[in-house]
């Protein structure tokens, strides 16, 4: 499993490995049902302590993006595709309330950032 940990930046280590596998899991990278590598592996694998990753774990399983059968580890939990929908409009307006604020602090009009959006957006679609 590919995940990239920073000791520099604002958040918590589990909070970054959480998110990592919650990013591979909505792009479907991770299959629903495939296996997830054990918490003492993956700390392990990370260099990290294992409380580490067991509460990215637990979190993750809260939120409902793992379960956990006892005695034989960590599973993607099938994820409906509405839930999928929901968490990726919930990641684009997180983004999108940076660009506004940025574009408030430059003194950009929301006529010029809608105009800077729909350019982006056709740019993307060719």
């Amino acid at each position: 499993m590919n995940i990239l940990i920073s000791n520099t930046g604002g958040s918590p280590i589990y909070e970054q490995i959480a998110e990592q596998i919650k990013a591979m899991i909505i792009s479907g990278q991770l299959a629903a049902d495939a296996p997830l590598p054990s918490m003492r592996l993956l700390a392990k694998e990370l260099r990290v302590s294992l409380i580490t990753t067991k509460r990215a774990y637990e979190e993750l399983e809260r939120e409902g993006y793992i379960r956990t059968v006892t005695g034989k580890g960590s599973f993607v939990a099938g994820l409906s595709s509405e839930h999928i929908r929901e968490e990726q409009l919930r990641q684009i307006e997180e983004s999108l309330r940076a660009a506004v604020q940025r574009a408030k602090l430059s003194g950009i009009s929301l006529q010029e950032l809608q105009e800077l959006l729909s350019l982006l957006f056709e740019e993307d679609s060719q």
